[in-house]
């Protein structure tokens, strides 16, 4: 292997005086400036995809081996540079320090299994030939598929990309990273990092920008597109790739249900309603939106919501149960989706439009909210949760699942929980917990109807940013050889004979 000589892994350095174009990113909390980062443009993003094809090739020809062990050096120095991120995380989005160190400790737990299984679900395998094939011999492997975009998220700046980035990394491809403009500096660290490991080639590649950069790198000619956002921005991205027939995998958000059954722990349901709800600002895609409630525990669950949610405080001091609403755009929007509720008939026992005081959001949970206001149909992406009373389980499936997404969801049930979890139009549930399958690395992770499709995490995660390929090699002449022009008239009619005998039973 011949080794060359380093190339940066960041298109235009975070800060550089040279480029033309740069903006700020600013701290939610306080609006002071983190730091100033390059606004990359079209032709720079086409030259950065062009960089990662060329590193594509070594990096595939490292092999599984080759690959794991840089990766796994890369999770060790994340690990031992884990106070430096974290500070960066919080930062960027004014999420609690204690909140960006657990999602850095999902980050790592799911870079390791990626670097471990690779191989395992990858490599080349055997498999059955057939009655009529016998002859043959079949394998079908997994290969790279070169470059992958990935267009992240500013709310698990770190977590959610991550999810695409590691997988695709030790599935053999280069990755070219475009950040949210609210969280660029994340992406740059990612970067830079893993340069730290991979000195040869930049197998990770970042730019920085807003829309027009992540349209760039839509049309940029990578092999697939990774997209995390809003259903209506995953939409464009998915019109901008099919002008060159670029794959992409959506993960577009979710309006996720909390079922709470007659037979629940209703305190521990209280307590994983409110987590799933009101952590991160209410800014997590599977986060809790909507709880319905079997009408013989409603009362009881209500009382246990109110008196948990009323003592929770959003800041930006260390001892904040929450942060800040990172994009400023949104606080309208919890707003309108809270006065529309109490507009239509629905009641606050906590909080109410006074709750929204920019930067910050207080807790809201709203009972008896109608089936048609806009916090039961749309992303509502804040601190906020509705709470309605519903006559059964059955009751509960049939609403949770008349919404157009189908992201994640949540059963609290002590007799059927997995029963009830498998009615749901989701693509994931936990059963008795909340948001517990985001932690598994083994577990697909991703949504249905306008929550996207394609899956990241797991097995599938790791197939997602491969191309399969088939091959069949003939091992021995074949008694009867039906494709071929040279074949004997009764060669089709023996061959049928063998179809009756052995399929018509």
């Amino acid at each position: 292997m011949t080794q060359t000589a380093p190339e940066s892994s960041a298109v235009g350095a975070a800060g550089s005086d040279e480029h033309p174009k740069r903006f700020a990113s600013l701290d939610p909390r306080t609006g002071e400036v983190v730091a100033h980062h390059p606004v990359h443009s079209a032709q720079e993003v086409t030259e950065a995809v062009a960089t990662a094809r060329r590193a594509a090739t070594w990096w595939a020809e490292l092999g599984f081996d080759g690959r794991k062990q840089r990766l796994d050096a890369w999770r060790r120095l994340i690990v031992k540079r884990l106070d430096e991120i974290a500070n960066l995380v919080s930062a960027e989005t004014g999420k609690p320090n204690a909140d960006a160190k657990l999602e850095l400790a999902l980050v790592i737990d799911h870079l390791h299994w990626a670097a471990r299984n690779a191989e395992r679900v990858l490599r080349r395998r055997r498999v059955a030939s057939g009655l009529l094939m016998l002859n043959q011999a079949a394998t079908v492997e997994y290969r790279p598929l070169g470059v992958v975009g990935v267009i992240g998220p500013w709310n698990y700046p770190i977590f959610t990309p991550m999810g695409s980035i590691a997988y695709a990394l030790a599935a053999g491809n280069t990755v070219v990273f475009k950040p949210s403009e609210l969280t660029p500096g994340v992406g740059v660290w990612l970067a830079d990092t893993l340069a730290e490991v991979v000195p040869e080639h930049p197998v990770l590649s970042v730019v920085t920008g807003f829309g027009e950069t992540g349209a760039a790198l839509c049309r940029s000619g990578v092999d697939k597109l990774a997209f995390t956002g809003s259903t209506a921005t995953g939409k464009r991205v998915m019109a901008s790739c099919a002008e060159s027939l670029t794959p992409v995998l959506l993960e577009c958000g979710g309006k996720d249900v909390l079922i709470v059954d007659y037979d629940a722990d209703v305190a521990a349901a209280a307590d994983a309603a409110l987590w799933g709800a009101m952590s991160n600002a209410g800014q997590t895609c599977i986060g809790v939106e909507r709880v319905y409630v079997v009408e013989d525990v409603a009362e009881e669950f209500v009382e246990q919501i109110t008196k948990r949610a009323a003592k929770l405080r959003p800041g930006g001091q260390p001892s904040a149960d929450f942060g800040p609403i990172t994009m400023p755009s949104q606080v309208e929007v919890i707003r309108s989706h809270v006065q529309d509720a109490l507009d239509k008939g629905g009641r606050a026992v906590v909080g109410g439009t006074e709750s929204v005081r920019p930067p910050f959001v207080e807790p809201v949970v709203l009972v008896d909210v109608p089936e048609d206001s806009l916090a039961i149909t749309e992303e509502t992406f804040g601190p906020t949760v509705t709470v309605n009373r519903v006559r059964d389980v059955d009751e509960a499936v049939r609403l949770a699942n008349a919404g157009k997404y189908g992201l994640g969801g949540t059963v609290f049930s002590k007799s059927r929980g997995e029963q009830v979890a498998r009615r749901l139009r989701t693509g994931m549930v936990a059963v008795n917990s909340v948001i517990a399958f985001a932690a598994v690395p083994a577990l697909p992770f991703g949504g249905v109807g306008d929550s996207g499709f394609g899956r990241i995490h797991g097995e599938d995660g790791l197939r997602e940013f491969t191309r399969v390929q088939s091959v069949t090699r003939k091992r021995f002449k074949p008694v009867l050889n039906p494709m071929s022009f040279s074949r004997g008239g009764g060669v089709v009619g023996r061959l049928m004979a063998i179809v009756k005998a052995r399929y018509g039973r």
